[in-house]
């Protein structure tokens, strides 16, 4: 078997479904260095036999055939691509028959469904909650924090922001989040302000290395970034889950998708991602 094959990702929208189903599978094989080529908008004839040629050109190169991941629905593209040389991987042939037999009608055969806008309320609300988090990043202001679904909590580079991030993009979650400081730990308690809030306190930790990482390329060679600040900091904050009851997942080692999964699963946030 090659060690470096071709892999294409072709959808006549975004691609992020094709991108995200095709990249599961390959996960499961080990040993092979993908090079991956995405072609979004792939929505006419003309693009249909360009893409045709660039796939049977990397299988004259790599001297094996590429695989080819697909969510195209416009049959005259999908003809150019089944022509090429090409082993390909067809999501929607895969589960689209068998689904109008079993739910006795015919599927709409419409492009971008996923993606697109034909529901303005759930893309309004991902907007929204994206503009919330923003506007409720550390700590900035407490005064919305009412509004929020969930507070994030953890010390400084503990991944905060860009979970709050993801929460309000793919799910549509008003997060917000609160940095724990020094002065949080001198004062040896939860923060006053979250008080009223502690049902909605989620923390999140991480190994005092990691952070070291983070913090250095930030502030390198800082007090912030020494292991020992790090550690202390760490070790006050686990203290603090323990006795204030706080719900909190290690970062260290998992994905921002994993993380956010396990928030929601464990606080019983609703997903809001194709606007139920």
């Amino acid at each position: 078997m090659s060690s470096r094959r071709t892999v294409f990702y072709l959808s006549d929208r975004t691609g992020i479904t094709v991108e995200t189903l095709g990249h599961s599978l390959l996960t499961q094989f080990d040993g092979i260095q993908w090079r991956k080529v995405s072609i979004p908008f792939l929505d006419s004839e003309e693009k249909a036999r360009e893409t045709a040629e660039q796939i049977n050109l990397m299988a004259q190169l790599d001297g094996c055939r590429p695989l080819v991941f697909s969510t195209l629905i416009n049959p005259i593209v999908r003809q150019h691509i089944e022509a090429a040389d090409c082993a390909i991987y067809d999501f929607f042939d895969s589960f689209i028959d068998s689904m109008e037999k079993e739910l006795g009608q015919p599927s709409s055969h419409a492009i971008g469904r996923s993606h697109g806008l034909h529901n303005d309320a759930s893309y309004s609300k991902r907007i929204s909650a994206i503009n919330f988090a923003q506007a409720n990043d550390d700590g900035i202001s407490a005064k919305n924090f009412a509004e929020a679904e969930i507070i994030l909590v953890g010390v400084s580079r503990s991944g905060k922001t860009p979970t709050c991030l993801y929460l309000a993009m793919q799910y549509g979650i008003y997060a917000a989040n609160y940095p724990l400081t020094e002065e949080d730990m001198d004062a040896s308690g939860l923060p006053k302000l979250l008080h009223p809030f502690r049902n909605k306190l989620f923390g999140l930790t991480i190994s005092a290395e990691q952070l070291q990482r983070i913090r250095q390329e930030r502030k390198p060679n800082s007090r912030y970034a020494s292991l020992s600040q790090c550690q202390q900091e760490l070790e006050w904050q686990q203290s603090l889950y323990r006795r204030e009851n706080i719900p909190y997942v290690n970062t260290t080692a998992i994905s921002i998708e994993e993380i956010a999964t396990t928030i929601l699963n464990r606080s019983g946030l609703k997903r809001q991602l194709y606007g139920e």
